[in-house]
């Protein structure tokens, strides 16, 4: 078994923005239960700050060079179950309002990924592997390699990295390199850490690690190509054959219809048809929409931007309007979207609801209370809310694409299989089509509904087989 350390942005129970967060939050446990001893470490933000620094433990206090001086470093710790959290404090990096989209993110990054290089040696304490996140890690494997190979207790330990969404490299100037990263400017030159006129976190995290996982199998082949390589394709191609797509999974006892505190009636296989049957009607109640049982309700829980797919609903608004269902929205995200979705709620009351912003009690309610959810992205590297959906027997519609293709079954009408709903081609009209066809099952097929509805509740989306892959692979790097 190995002893892991988890480099992440992100996680939680502490805070989220994304995906990532619920990876942190639930895989490091499920590696614990199969043996591995996991350690996870992220920077202590404000909100981290203000409602848990008192349950805090200080660890350690040392000084990195940034920009040609030495910045103080506080360690903090906590322990989450079987899982020690360590925390990295400077406040002016990172106890600001927002976690990201700042101008010297690059800086403050950069300083997180020292302070975790050399958190190592001032607690002495030596994994197995470092198990790096997203772009915001990347540099990590780099530097370790790089400028520490000459200490044999550094040079023992391997590097997996991980890409949750390749769109997000972390690219900044050639400065930097030496200026926050302490790396020689060769690195440069020969195109290690080059890219598009400065260096990229992911490509070197690409490069330097030993392993190189992603989020779907799917994803993990369609990142090799122009289409969804993002101009690192050629790089992942030479990196192919360490290349691994784990399926995430989601934490399945907070994603639980027979006992999840924020929906008003409980349900599992026993009582599924009228527990849902409950949860709709509280759920039409709640968001102003006609009370009626019969109708196809149709959730969506999701950031409002070009990835998720809206430009396409965006085609189609009239059709959508005109089908015989009901829509439920919680997101927010792009004005143009937010403002469609806004006059679609207002030209079609009772039966449309759109809720800006997040709220994730009322994210589960909707889990919960649809009959279908909607998720028709461009791309979409893993996604949690179809697993979620799922949990909660709500089929979902979504677009052949990473791991929506992976954990979602499309329906078979003839031996009566499949989970959900899907469609290949990025097109508004194959998805109003989709979209129309799942009405005709739902309100024509009754029975074949139902069947979809326990199948999708007997789907296994919880971490325990993507845990043991990953545990393979790290058993793998150690020889075993």
């Amino acid at each position: 078994m190995a002893s892991i350390l988890m480099a992440a942005s992100e996680g939680l129970p502490f805070i989220k923005t994304g995906g990532l967060a619920d990876v942190i939050g639930s895989l490091p446990a499920a590696l614990t239960d199969l043996g591995h001893e996991v350690k996870v470490v992220m920077p202590l933000y404000k909100k981290i700050a203000e409602k848990y620094m008192n349950d805090l433990f200080f660890t350690a206090e040392y000084t990195v060079s940034i920009n040609y001086q030495e910045v103080p470093v506080r360690i903090y710790t906590k322990m989450v179950d079987k899982v020690c959290f360590f925390f990295v404090q400077h406040q002016g990096y990172f106890e600001r309002d927002t976690l990201y989209g700042y101008q010297d993110d690059g800086e403050r990054f950069a300083y997180f990924q020292k302070a975790v290089i050399e958190m190592l040696n001032q607690l002495n304490y030596w994994p197995n592997i470092i198990h790096c996140h997203d772009w915001h890690t990347g540099m990590i494997p780099c530097m370790v390699k790089e400028t520490h190979d000459f200490d044999a207790r550094y040079r023992s330990i391997r590097f997996v990295y991980t890409i949750h969404n390749l769109a997000f490299q972390g690219n900044f100037g050639p400065e930097m390199l030496d200026s926050c990263l302490g790396l020689p400017y060769y690195l440069l030159d020969n195109g290690n850490v080059r890219f598009d006129g400065g260096i990229s976190f992911m490509k070197s995290g690409i490069l330097y690690s030993d392993k190189i996982t992603t989020v779907s199998p799917t994803y993990s082949q369609e990142i090799l190509t122009p289409q969804y390589g993002e101009h690192l394709e050629a790089v992942l191609n030479m990196r192919k054959y360490d290349l691994w797509g784990i399926v995430n999974g989601i934490d399945i006892k907070s994603w639980n219809p027979a006992t999840d505190p924020d929906i008003p009636y409980h349900f599992d296989k026993v009582n599924l048809k009228a527990g849902k049957a409950l949860d709709k009607k509280s759920l039409q109640a709640e968001l102003g929409l006609e009370q009626n049982p019969d109708v196809m309700l149709v959730g969506c829980v999701s950031r409002l931007t070009w990835q998720k797919g809206f430009y396409l609903m965006m085609e189609q608004l009239a059709a959508i309007s005109n089908a015989p269902i009901q829509l439920a929205i919680l997101g927010s995200g792009e004005s143009k979207i937010e403002d469609a979705f806004r006059e679609l709620e207002t030209n079609n009351k009772g039966k449309i609801a759109f809720y800006k912003g997040y709220n994730e009690a009322l994210a589960h309610r909707i889990y919960a209370g649809s009959d279908l959810f909607l998720m028709p992205s461009l791309f979409e590297p893993c996604g949690l809310s179809q697993l979620c959906s799922l949990r909660y027997a709500t089929l979902p519609l979504v677009r052949e694409t990473g791991g929506l293709k992976d954990t979602v079954a499309p329906y078979n009408e003839y031996d009566k299989s499949g989970t959900g709903f899907s469609f290949a081609a990025y097109n508004a009209n194959d998805l109003v089509h989709t979209l129309y066809y799942a009405t005709d099952v739902y309100y024509n097929r009754k029975s074949d509904w139902e069947t979809l509805m326990n199948n999708a509740l007997n789907t296994d989306v919880s971490w325990e087989k993507s845990a043991r892959t990953y545990s393979l692979l790290y058993n793998e790097l150690m020889g075993q």
